[in-house]
């Protein structure tokens, strides 16, 4: 089988700046999205979906987290060659700097790649909503004899001055590149897609950043240590020396690059029909299998509300929110427009009494919380008011961030009794 000679490699990211203060503690990858999953988990389940079982997540800031999901999480037949190994980046006597950028991490690890047997690299991002069938994308890349093979997902004018854009000829070969061009030039970048797309004003190719590599090829272009990243330096110079192949992909895509586009993507999991299916038996996003009981509803109006496992709640109203594991909310609550990720382990009474806590883990009674991202292990006082919105200012303190209008409650944070933000 041609997916016994793919080796796949996450990328995981630098410091995840732009998801602060989500990034506080933890790497990119390891990021709780939609409940109960970390955003590395996506790559990792369209790989396995695709039959493609050997993997490396490469990261280098707060990995510890990420590591334990990993182990956690990820066990195959010890008759089988599958693993997912997390490397971090490391200094060797032959090398004393952290990664550069995602090149130079391929680059540095590349020593571990080789102990493998294989003809082709997929080089895929930690911080990606979206199910893909990488199977389609490697059958094309063979059988077109290309050399590099990106992901292009069609955009319109408006996202394609974000983006680094391809333009592909009728045979999908990549002919030129740009990196986020400014919008007078984008008439001369238009590239042939689908009847859909063009309905839809969709007329850019946007590089999605997921790359296929003949094996040669990359350990050829890794031999130049000047180069230390795939979007900004392997792939423009690459394009006209080795035949590089488009694949159009026009399915639901989304890049988590920061606080408003994370919020946006959770949120989006409540709309009655999701363009992110986490039901679809055949493209399963897995994640840890945890033993956790029932979640309990008491007098609660539910609207547009996703719930994971393990919550006791006892809001009076839910609307257009994303409840996480082990969720604990107090009675006449209401929750609009919030992810909660949920907490890592319950209080006992036990605990409560001997260590006089005045604030328990999760949201109190009588909270009003609207527009924000309550991180995991928050204890949230009574009489609480969050109004998140564009009238509040960006601001940070030891409690909380306010970005774009969203409020993030950091990790762990308590947020005393009558507070009002």
């Amino acid at each position: 089988m041609i997916n016994d000679k793919v080796l796949a490699i996450i990328l995981g990211g630098g410091q995840g700046s732009r998801l602060h203060p989500l990034t506080q503690e933890r790497s990119k990858p390891a990021v709780p999205i939609a409940g109960k999953y970390r955003l590395v988990d996506i790559p990792i389940s369209n790989c396995i979906n695709s039959n493609i079982k050997r993997m490396f997540v490469l990261t280098q800031f707060n990995s510890a987290s990420l590591n334990r999901h990993i182990k956690d999480t990820y066990h195959f037949s010890f008759f089988s060659s599958a693993f997912v190994d997390v490397l971090a980046a490391e200094q060797t006597p032959h090398n004393k700097t952290w990664f550069q950028g995602t090149a130079d991490a391929v680059r540095q690890s590349m020593h571990h790649f080789l102990r493998h047997d294989f003809n082709y690299v997929l080089i895929l991002s930690g911080d990606q909503l979206y199910q893909m069938d990488y199977r389609l994308m490697i059958d094309e890349h063979i059988k077109n004899n290309a050399e590099i093979s990106i992901a292009t997902i069609p955009v319109n004018g408006k996202e394609a001055t974000s983006f680094g854009i391809l333009k592909a000829d009728d045979q999908n070969v990549v002919t030129s590149f740009i990196e986020k061009p400014d919008a007078s030039l984008l008439p001369e970048w238009t590239s042939e897609v689908s009847a859909e797309m063009k309905s839809q004003g969709r007329h850019y190719l946007a590089s999605m950043g997921i790359y296929i590599f003949n094996r040669d090829l990359l350990v050829n272009l890794m031999n130049d240590p000047s180069t230390n990243d795939f979007g900004k330096e392997i792939i423009p110079q690459s394009i006209n020396e080795h035949k590089t192949l488009s694949y159009q992909y026009e399915g639901y895509w989304t890049d988590i690059g920061n606080i408003d586009s994370f919020f946006e993507a959770n949120l989006g999991l409540t709309d009655d029909i999701p363009q992110f299916d986490l039901y679809d038996k055949s493209r399963r996003i897995y994640t840890r299998a945890r033993m956790l009981p029932t979640t309990k509803i008491s007098g609660t109006v539910l609207n547009k509300t996703v719930i994971a496992e393990g919550c006791i709640v006892g809001a009076a109203k839910i609307e257009q929110s994303v409840i996480g594991i082990r969720s604990r909310i107090g009675k006449e609550s209401t929750i609009i427009n919030t992810y909660m990720m949920g907490s890592d382990y319950y209080e006992t009474l036990e605990e409560i009494e001997n260590y006089k806590i005045k604030v328990l883990m999760g949201i109190g009674e009588r909270c009003f919380i609207k527009n924000a991202i309550v991180d995991k292990n928050c204890r949230i006082g009574d009489d609480v008011r969050i109004n998140g919105g564009k009238h509040l200012a960006d601001t940070e303190n030891e409690m909380y961030v306010i970005k774009d209008g969203i409020v993030v409650i950091k990790k762990g944070a308590i947020i005393p009794v009558g507070y009002v933000i």
